[in-house]
């Protein structure tokens, strides 16, 4: 599981006085984007990287101005040519999930421009930074 902790900003808040749940799906993407950093699969560059084909978000509890919070991220299924990602934007103090998300991603070649298998040693990557051997249904 990759943690990415975020930074509220004065314009992150609505005219209810809470974070929008518009800008919770961009702390979503960031944590999406750091953990594929992390594990060796930037996603700007080579040819082979993720795109966003699903989501599908559960918003808990408001999120205020002075609120501590952190995105965690981990990939917890694979098929062939995708997998799902798993996220949560956790309370720090409290460690309540004030929002749950659920991604599934699409491996693509950038040079076809069309859907492609997920490599093996990206499938590697993946388990060696969640501490898994495989996933399971």
């Amino acid at each position: 599981m990759h943690t990415t902790p975020i930074q509220l900003r004065f314009n992150d808040i609505d005219q209810m006085g809470h974070v929008n749940n518009a800008v919770i799906m961009e702390f979503f993407d960031l944590g999406k984007s750091e953990y594929f950093t992390a594990i060796g699969l930037p996603p700007e560059e080579g040819d082979f990287t993720v795109m966003v084909v699903r989501v599908e978000v559960d918003f808990l509890r408001q999120i205020r101005y002075h609120d501590r919070i952190q995105v965690t991220t981990s990939v917890d299924h694979f098929g062939t040519k995708s997998l799902a990602v798993k996220q949560q934007v956790v309370d720090v103090e409290t460690g309540e999930s004030c929002a749950n998300c659920r991604t599934v991603m699409s491996g693509y070649s950038r040079t076809t421009q069309k859907s492609a298998v997920i490599p093996d040693t990206i499938k590697e990557r993946i388990l060696r930074y969640e501490g898994v051997e495989e996933f399971h249904a």
